[in-house]
C-alpha cells in the first residue's frame, strides 16, 4: 500500500499540497485527476522522491521498483528498440555480468533470475510494445535522433513499460500518441498486474482502466471508487450535500447573529448572547465546492456562408516535390462537423494545412471561397506564446485597430477578464494558454475551424467545456484528436487519411475503434460461408454502418438545430434585451431553421429504417 499522510508541499511560498493524505491499495489503478495548476505533477514527483515535502510523508511498499518517463526524452545514435531493451535495467545488468563471469555458482545464480524475469523474451516484448505504440518495423531500427521529441517520447514510455515496474507512474501518457495508440496503451494498462498511477485527462481511459480516482482539490485528496463516471456521480451527490449543509450551517448562523446583536445589551441576556458569539467564533464554515468560473469557450458566430466552403478534386499535397496525400476528393459545407482519423504521420496534419491554405495542392484542385475565413489551432501556438506577455499584449496586437472594449470582451469570451486579462503568460497553467490560442484564431470569427489537438493541456471538465462550445458553433468545425469522447459527442463526419489519400469512413467511432482493435471482424474457417454469401453478409454490414452513421450524424444535427431554435425564441420573448436584431430577421432565420429541423428529422427516420433492415 502506498500511504499518503498529511502530506504539504509549498512551492515559491505558495501551497500545493496542504495535509492531504490518502491510502492507495496494492494492485490499484488509480486515475490521478484534478484541474490545471492543481498540483498533480507536483504530488506525483513526491511520490517518486524527486520532490521532497515540506511537511508529512509519503510511505511505499518495502522494495518496491517505482517507474516513472524522466523529464527528458532519449536521444543519440541509438534506435528505439535498443533504447526499449535498455530500459529494463536489471535485465541489461545481469546480461553484461554474465558475459564476463568466470564464477560457475554465480553464473548459475545470474542464469536463473535472468529466466525468473523472462530476460530472454524481452526482445519480442519491446517489438510488440513498440509496434503498439506506433512504430513498424523499419522505424525500430532508425536512429532516434531521426525522430521528433513526441516520437522520442513514445520510445520512453515503451522503456518504461518494458521494465515492468511494481508501481508505474504515468504523467498524461498518451499526449503524445494517436487515437490508435491510445486504444493499445488502455489495453496494455488494464492488463497490468502492479499499482498504477496515471494522471490523465481522458474520460475513456479513466472509466475504463482505473479501479478508483484520487481527486486533488484545494491541496487536498479524495479517493472515489470507480472510474471517471462514478466519480462524476458521487461528487455532485457530495456537492448536493455540501450544498444543503452550507445552506443549513448559513441559516443557523444567521439566528446566532441575529441573537447575539439582540441580545449583547441586555444585562439579562448578556451571558447566553456572549455564549453564542463564541458558538459563532468556533464554528468551521463549510466551504461549498467552487466551480472555476474562468472555465469558458465561447468561439463568435460567423456570418452565413453559401456551400461548400472548399471543394478538393482529385487534388495531391505534400512537401517539396513528395507528395504526402493524392487523390484527394472531399467537400466542405458551413455546417459540417468532421473529424480526421489515422496513424500519426500518415498526413492528417498534411491535410489540415492544406485546408487551411498554408500547402498549395501539388496537383489536381482546390476551390474555396474567397471570403472565407480559417482558425487554425496547432500546438506550437500554445508553445510560441511569448511567457513575458500578457493575454491583453497578444489580443491587442492581434487585434490592431479595435477598440480596447472589442479587444477585451474577445478575451472575456475565454475566460480572460478582469485581472486574468494582464496575467503574465509564464505564470498560465497549460490548459489557460490552450485557451488564450483558441481566442487568438478565433478572434475574426472564422466560417471554419481546424483543431490539431487542441485537448493536450486541459483538465476534464475544460475538455467538456470546448465540447459544449463545438456544438453551439455556427461554423464547420474539422478536429484532428485522440480523445474519441470528443469526437464522438461532436463528429458528424469521419474521413480516415491512411494509405497516402483520405476517404470518408462509413463506420461511427465506435466501429473504427473495433476495426482498430481487430474486434467484430470476419473470421474464416471450417464454418465459413461460401463466398457469395459472405459478399452478401460484407454488403449488409457496410449499409449497417452506413446507417448507423447517419442516424447518429441526424441525431447531432436535430439537437443543434434544436438548441439554435431555443435561442432564437428567447431573442423573440426578449426583445428589449436582443435590441440589435431585428424580429423580423429572427423569424426568416426561425422558419429557415425550422426547415432544416423537419428535414434533419426526415433523414433519421430514413436511416433508421435502413439500419433496421440492414441488421434484420
Amino acid at each position: 500500500m502506498i500511504t499518503i499522510d498529511s502530506l504539504t508541499v509549498r512551492l515559491g511560498g505558495r501551497p500545493i499540497l496542504q495535509d492531504a493524505s490518502a491510502a492507495i491499495p496494492t494492485g490499484a489503478r488509480i486515475g490521478l485527476i484534478g484541474r490545471n495548476g492543481a498540483g498533480k505533477s507536483t504530488l506525483m514527483k513526491a511520490l517518486i522522491g524527486q520532490l521532497e515535502p515540506d511537511n508529512g510523508s509519503i510511505t511505499m511498499p518495502r522494495r518496491a521498483r517505482v517507474g516513472y518517463i524522466a523529464q527528458e526524452a532519449p536521444s543519440g545514435a541509438i534506435t528505439p528498440f535498443e533504447a526499449v531493451l535498455a530500459g529494463d535495467a536489471e535485465r541489461a545488468s545481469l546480461l553484461e555480468e554474465a558475459e564476463s563471469c568466470t564464477d560457475m555458482d554465480r553464473l548459475g545464480d545470474l542464469h536463473d533470475r535472468l529466466l525468473a524475469i523472462d530476460a530472454y523474451a524481452a526482445p519480442s516484448r519491446a517489438a510488440i510494445i513498440l509496434t503498439g505504440l506506433g512504430f513498424d518495423e523499419e522505424m525500430q531500427a532508425q536512429p532516434l535522433d531521426t525522430f521528433s521529441g513526441g516520437w522520442k517520447m513514445r520510445v520512453a514510455l515503451g522503456a518504461l513499460l518494458l521494465s515492468n515496474p511494481d508501481v508505474l507512474m504515468l504523467d498524461e501518457p498518451s499526449n503524445h500518441l494517436d487515437l490508435e495508440a491510445t486504444l493499445w496503451l488502455e489495453s496494455f494498462l488494464k492488463a497490468y498486474q502492479g499499482t498504477l498511477v496515471v494522471i490523465s485527462h481522458e474520460r475513456d481511459l479513466l472509466n475504463n482502466v482505473v479501479t478508483a480516482i484520487l481527486h486533488l482539490q484545494d491541496g487536498k485528496l479524495t479517493l472515489y471508487p470507480g472510474g471517471y463516471d462514478a466519480f462524476e456521480k458521487q461528487r455532485a451527490e457530495r456537492a448536493a450535500q455540501l450544498a444543503a449543509a452550507k445552506a443549513s450551517q448559513d441559516a443557523q448562523r444567521a439566528r446566532l447573529e441575529d441573537y447575539v446583536a439582540r441580545n449583547s445589551a441586555r444585562a439579562s441576556t448578556a451571558k447566553q448572547a456572549q455564549s453564542r458569539a463564541k458558538m459563532l467564533a468556533k464554528m468551521q464554515p463549510i466551504a461549498a465546492l467552487m466551480e472555476d468560473p474562468s472555465l469558458s469557450f465561447d468561439f463568435p458566430s460567423p456570418e452565413e456562408m453559401r456551400p461548400p466552403l472548399i471543394t478538393l478534386d482529385l487534388a495531391a499535397v505534400g512537401y517539396g516535390e513528395t507528395p504526402i496525400l493524392q487523390r484527394l476528393n472531399l467537400r466542405i459545407d458551413p455546417d459540417d462537423r468532421i473529424a480526421l482519423l489515422g496513424r500519426n504521420g500518415n498526413g492528417k496534419t498534411t491535410l489540415a494545412r492544406l485546408l487551411a491554405a498554408q500547402l498549395a495542392p501539388m496537383d489536381g484542385a482546390m476551390a474555396a471561397s474567397g471570403r472565407m475565413r480559417v482558425g487554425y489551432f496547432t500546438q506550437y501556438q500554445v508553445e510560441e506564446l511569448s511567457s513575458d506577455g500578457t493575454p491583453l499584449d497578444h489580443m491587442t496586437r492581434a487585434m490592431e485597430g479595435a477598440s480596447p472594449g472589442a479587444v477585451r470582451a474577445q478575451l472575456g469570451r475565454f475566460g480572460f477578464s478582469g485581472h486574468r486579462a494582464t496575467a503574465r503568460i509564464g505564470t498560465l497553467s497549460g490548459g489557460e494558454r490552450a485557451r488564450l490560442a483558441l481566442a487568438l484564431i478565433t478572434r475574426d470569427a472564422p466560417h471554419l475551424l481546424i483543431l490539431d489537438e487542441p485537448t493536450n493541456h486541459l483538465d476534464v471538465d475544460a475538455r467538456e467545456a470546448l465540447v459544449q462550445a463545438l456544438n453551439a458553433f455556427d461554423g464547420a468545425v474539422i478536429l484532428i484528436s485522440h480523445d474519441r469522447h470528443m469526437v464522438e459527442l461532436t463528429a458528424d463526419r469521419l474521413v480516415l487519411v491512411d494509405e497516402g489519400t483520405a476517404r470518408e469512413y462509413a463506420g461511427s467511432i465506435e466501429d473504427y475503434i473495433d476495426f482498430v482493435l481487430g474486434r467484430n471482424q470476419p473470421r474464416e474457417g471450417n464454418g465459413a460461408k461460401p463466398k457469395k454469401d459472405k459478399r452478401a453478409s460484407a454488403k449488409d454490414r457496410e449499409a449497417a454502418r452506413l446507417a448507423r452513421s447517419t442516424v447518429t450524424a441526424s441525431e447531432k444535427a436535430i439537437a443543434r438545430l434544436q438548441d439554435k431554435l431555443a435561442q432564437i425564441d428567447g431573442a423573440l420573448a426578449d426583445p428589449a434585451g436582443n435590441a440589435d436584431k431585428a424580429p423580423a430577421d429572427l423569424m426568416r432565420k426561425r422558419a429557415a431553421l425550422a426547415a432544416e429541423l423537419e428535414e434533419a428529422e426526415l433523414q433519421w427516420l430514413d436511416a433508421q429504417d435502413s439500419l433496421e433492415k440492414a441488421e434484420a
